[in-house]
This record gives structure tokens, C-alpha cells and sequence, in this order.
């Protein structure tokens, strides 16, 4: 079987799973487009659900992008301390407002050249918001995904970006936001970290790490 084969049984089974509805785990306004950024900013090393613990203090705080820039960094480092890097965060979300503005009108640019332009954003913060704000295909590679793509067989690769061009060659396309969702969902929920449900898991048959 290649693994564009093996993709496909995979996206197949995930489908079936978890469906084909997307889902952003991390809350934001959709007015305000720029929130997810920072959401996603805050994400790193942290998870979703004590950043989404943190945001709405946060964006209540500094509800635009100018109050943002004018922020005090000791201000900011307080709301986002449990979110852990707090220092690094707060400077990175102050100058990401400050490019924002002054490059982009306040607004989110789409490419991901421009993204990961700015302050503090990566490749992996890029893509959540290319996907989920502006609809573009990509591929989202935290933990869940790199490592659950390693045991799945569609990449042996553990540096993020090379596991991102691992599959982008063999999921299709139309898959690959749902692929981010799904596979998160996965990890979270059967294949834990450390503790996976393997009795349990609808992948198995398919997993480097089958009984067996």
C-alpha cells in the first residue's frame, strides 16, 4: 500500500469517526479575526482549554488592536501568566498588534509570508488562522498531529515543518483542515498521549503500534 493509499483509508476512517463538520477549538470573535491569532499565539505549550480560560478577561482587557499596541507589557504578562512564556507572548502579541496596524490597515493578512512575518508567529499559528479565517487549505502540525501522523505511517519526520510537506503530499487536498480537526480530536480523546485507548480506537488496524 503506498501512503497516498494509506491516507486516504485513513481520512476515510476519520470521516466516519468524527464526521466532516469543522470545529476551532480555541474561541474567538469572528468579528475580530485578529483574536484567533493571538488565541493561537497563546497556545503554544499550553493547551486550548486554559487559553480559553484566559482569552475573554484578556480581550475584554484590550478589546482592539490599538489598545493592544499601547498596551504595557506587565499588563498583558498578568492576564496571560498561567498560559506559561507569558514574558515572550505578551511582547510578541504587543508588536504583532503594532505590525498589524501599521503594514496591514488592522487587518489579518492571508499569505502565509506575511503571516509568519510577524512577531512571534510560526508556521503552525499561520496555518490555524489561514484555515479557519480565510478557508485555505493547511495543515495545522502541533503534537497531536505529528505524532499521530508518525504512528498512522504518513511521515517518520519529527521536525513540524517537514511532517506539514509530508502530508501535503498524501492527503488530499479538500482534507487537510479537517485532517488538523479531526486528529486533534483523536489525540485528545482516544490515542492520549501516554496513555492511548488503543482497545478502543477506530484507527488501530492502521497504527505502526498495533497489537500484534
Amino acid at each position: 500500500m503506498t501512503k497516498k493509499e494509506r491516507a486516504a483509508h485513513i481520512t476515510e476512517r476519520l470521516n466516519e469517526i468524527y464526521g466532516t463538520d469543522l470545529k476551532c477549538y480555541l474561541e474567538y470573535d469572528p468579528e475580530k479575526p485578529w483574536q484567533l491569532l493571538f488565541a493561537t499565539m497563546l497556545s503554544a505549550q499550553c493547551t486550548d482549554a486554559r487559553v480559553n480560560m484566559v482569552t475573554p478577561e484578556l480581550f475584554r482587557t484590550f478589546p482592539t488592536l490599538e489598545s493592544f499596541a499601547e498596551a504595557e507589557i506587565e499588563d498583558v504578562e498578568k492576564l496571560i501568566f498561567s498560559t506559561g512564556f507569558y514574558h515572550n507572548k505578551a511582547k510578541n502579541m504587543i508588536l504583532a498588534a503594532e505590525a498589524l496596524l501599521r503594514d496591514f490597515d488592522g487587518k489579518l493578512p492571508e499569505t502565509i509570508e506575511e503571516l509568519t512575518g510577524l512577531p512571534g508567529v510560526g508556521r503552525k499559528t499561520a496555518n490555524v488562522v489561514r484555515g479557519n479565517i480565510f478557508g485555505q487549505e493547511s495543515i495545522v502540525v502541533d503534537t497531536h498531529v505529528k505524532r499521530i501522523s508518525r504512528l498512522l505511517g504518513l511521515t517518520d519526520e519529527k521536525d513540524p515543518e517537514k511532517v506539514e510537506f509530508d502530508l501535503m503530499k498524501v492527503l488530499p487536498k479538500e482534507q487537510w483542515i479537517l485532517y488538523n480537526h479531526q486528529v486533534i480530536m483523536h489525540g485528545r480523546t482516544v490515542c492520549i498521549s501516554g496513555r492511548p485507548k488503543c482497545e478502543t480506537c477506530g484507527l488501530k488496524d492502521l497504527c505502526k503500534n498495533k497489537p500484534g
